[in-house]
């Protein structure tokens, strides 16, 4: 075995994402010899934050490790979660004390260790401490621990995003982005052999407006005033990657978008 593939997927939202990736990501694994699965499950319960359930949903049903974002604490339970599963993450660049961690080495099942690191980017966004330093000290301490590297930085600007790839090209094995729920056509192997794609896309309902329903959302934008904004059911997709990684060089080979509809959705 000279590679490993590695299967990335976007913004879970609610119920239907959960759906998708319970429903596809055993066929996938099982169709393209998929090694390990990466999931930002940032919108996983009732569309922001993760509790129990969620979680175990996914990681019952071929989901390996969970990575998160800004909506990751939204939810209460969502600190004994990150307490109590170091499979699930939490940016590593929140303030020092903060419940959870930002990065595991995760090991596949024919013993290749794989990092997985979880970044916030800053603008737009809350401040937290710069994902820049934050993930050069990480790989620092990492060592060599883990020859394979991925970076899940979820991110609202499209610059910073860019610039992470430029930053971190043969330092890590992959850097992808999530937040902006759009899947971006950007694929590529960088110079130094890592892969990037700006943003993974949704997993969850399309007929929405970024995963929630489409009549509360424009209420909201006619009107500027507060209202509920409740996950969509319709057209549901699993968004992501899959990255081929060699797994003596830790430089990516391959990476491919993936963008698949689960069958019986309008």
């Amino acid at each position: 075995m000279d590679t490993v593939k590695i299967l990335v997927v976007g913004d879970t939202v609610g119920k239907p994402g959960r759906e998708a990736c319970r429903k596809l990501i055993p066929k996938l694994r099982q169709a393209r010899g998929i090694d390990l699965v990466v999931v930002n499950g940032e919108n996983l319960a009732g569309g922001s934050s993760v509790t129990h359930d969620t979680v175990q949903e996914l990681l019952e049903n071929g989901v390996d490790v969970i990575t998160t974002g800004d909506h990751v604490f939204k939810k209460k339970e969502a600190l004994s979660v990150l307490g109590e599963n170091p499979r699930v993450l939490r940016p590593l660049n929140y303030p020092k004390g903060t419940p959870g961690n930002g990065l595991i080495v995760a090991t596949t099942a024919k013993g290749v260790k794989v990092a997985v690191i979880n970044l916030l980017g800053r603008v737009f966004l809350q401040s937290l401490d710069c994902p820049f330093q934050t993930v050069e000290a990480a790989l620092k301490t990492l060592g060599r621990e883990a020859k394979i590297v991925l970076v899940d930085f979820h991110a609202e600007a499209t610059s910073e995003k860019v610039a992470m790839g430029w930053f971190l090209d043969g330092q890590v094995s992959a850097v992808y982005g999530t937040h902006t729920h759009i899947q971006t056509a950007d694929e590529s192997i960088l110079p130094k052999g890592t892969a990037y794609i700006t943003e993974l896309g949704m997993t969850g309902p399309y007929r929405s407006v970024l995963g929630r329903d489409i009549s509360q959302v424009l209420h909201r934008f006619l009107t500027q005033l507060p209202g509920p904004m409740e996950v969509a059911t319709e057209d549901v997709r699993l968004s992501g990657a899959l990255v081929e990684i060699d797994v003596n060089t830790g430089k990516a080979e391959n990476i491919k978008r993936i963008h698949e509809k689960l069958n019986g959705t309008g």
